[in-house]
């Protein structure tokens, strides 16, 4: 996969309108994630550890509403795989959400 894959991410919402970050695994393990919400710029930073934060650029309205009560995000990530069926939860952690 080319890095631009590799910088890919979505969000989901479930029935109960909470809100989870999905993106491909990164080096390190994530410590102490924090999630950064700037809603003006529509835009986040997650912080997963001391050395690595991944930007989130474009973020849905739907996503910054169902962010804006909650304390943190469910964050998966998933193990980068030519092939779909072989991809799995590297890692899934909560985020505390920051403004």
């Amino acid at each position: 996969m080319n890095e631009e894959s590799f910088n890919t991410y979505d969000f989901l919402i479930n029935d109960e309108d909470e809100a989870m970050l999905l993106l491909y695994a990164r080096e390190g393990s994530p410590d102490n994630p924090v999630f950064e919400i700037d809603t003006d710029n529509k835009s986040a930073l997650l912080i997963r550890n001391d050395d690595d934060s991944v930007s989130l650029n474009d973020i849905p309205d739907e996503i910054l509403d169902s962010l804006q009560d909650a304390d943190k995000l469910l964050v998966c990530e998933l193990s980068m795989s030519e092939n779909e069926k072989d991809t799995q939860i590297t890692y899934a952690y909560e985020a505390e959400i920051t403004d």
